[in-house]
């Protein structure tokens, strides 16, 4: 399901089990992430699933990539897999006017 910032900042808050997943490269997560955020790129085909199959189906997953898209299609394969509380923040980080963690 795709969520505008506040309905996924929501969501974060009123979640009893809620996981923060940024599916972009290492590069784009080391620029800043949003707190809490565990990484999965998405691209590392390998690494992505192994975190993936880790996750548990009562799990409330929110994704985010830099615009959106990638988080949508990482939240495809998790519905695939059969997890069905799983939220994509519209518009990616971009968008995002909430606290970003800087890597230094």
């Amino acid at each position: 399901m795709n969520l505008d910032q506040n309905s996924w900042v929501e969501s974060v808050k009123n979640s009893k089990k809620s996981i923060v997943i940024d599916v972009r490269t290492i590069e784009e997560f080391c620029e800043g992430f949003i707190e809490d955020a565990i990484h999965l790129n998405i691209y590392d085909s390998e690494s992505f699933m192994n975190g993936i199959n880790k996750l548990n189906t009562n799990d409330h997953i929110h994704v985010y990539c830099r615009s959106g898209s990638r988080s949508s299609q990482a939240c495809e394969i998790m519905k695939q897999l059969g997890l069905q509380n799983v939220y994509n923040l519209k518009g990616g980080i971009l968008d995002w006017t909430g606290k970003i963690i800087k890597n230094n």
